[in-house]
């Protein structure tokens, strides 16, 4: 039984973007005296209140250390090529960057302190990769049920981890929720294909559910974000 075969060029792209945007930290940094790219890119509730909307999604690129980075990308490089096989490169994308944003409107709207940071999008993937592995737990078999209850745990334990100052554990949660919602809307639903020997796992997911899903996922999340701002301005 084959599965499909794709190489994670998203992945990739994110990783070198991420860590290009850390360099260009580091180097504004060393020129200005203080971070220039974080402070035009990151989630400052005021600026978003005022109309800078790109700050709930330019956080998932900017980071504040080098432990920061490492930590996020490792991450990235070890959910990433995997989901990106099974998403295909433009579902992965959106997931991506639905989780990042959706993290980023719940720290809108729940903390009142900057944040910057890709945990908000890995978490999406972490939310992602649960339910992918529960939906198809039949095919992919007792190993699929492990992970399952690996990831549950990865969760769980970062999301305490999360409770320590300085952390933005409500970015977390949003976007572990934004890039479940997705997944389990819109995400891969596997089927055998074929005769055996020949099996190949195909993803029997219609293109309409998963543009559908997508969408209202950012109009939830959207929707939120603007009625803070209401709120916050009455």
């Amino acid at each position: 039984m084959s599965l499909p075969k794709t190489r994670p060029i998203v992945t990739y792209t994110l990783l070198v973007v991420t860590i290009l945007t850390f360099l260009l930290q580091q180097g504004s940094s060393a020129l200005y005296g203080f971070d220039l790219v974080a402070a035009l890119g990151m989630k400052v509730n005021e600026s978003i209140a005022k109309g800078e909307f790109w700050r709930l999604i330019t956080p998932m690129f900017l980071h504040g250390s080098f432990l920061h980075i490492a930590f996020n990308m490792y991450a990235l490089n070890v959910f990433g090529p995997g989901l990106e096989r099974h998403f295909g490169h433009t579902r992965f994308l959106v997931l991506y960057f639905l989780s990042g944003f959706a993290g980023n409107v719940a720290s809108f709207m729940f903390s009142t302190a900057p944040s910057l940071g890709s945990s908000t999008a890995i978490f999406g993937l972490l939310g992602a990769e649960g339910v992918f592995l529960y939906r198809n737990q039949r095919l992919l078999g007792g190993s699929a049920r492990r992970a399952l209850n690996n990831i549950v745990m990865i969760a769980i334990i970062n999301l305490l981890i999360g409770l320590s100052p300085g952390i933005d554990n409500w970015g977390h949660l949003g976007g572990l929720i934004g890039g479940t919602l997705f997944t389990w809307f819109g995400g891969p639903v596997l089927s055998l294909d074929g005769i055996y020997p020949t099996l190949s796992l195909v993803d029997t997911r219609e293109t309409r559910e998963v543009v559908l899903a997508g969408l209202a996922d950012v109009l939830l999340f959207a929707l939120l974000a603007v009625g803070i701002i209401y709120l916050r301005g009455n």
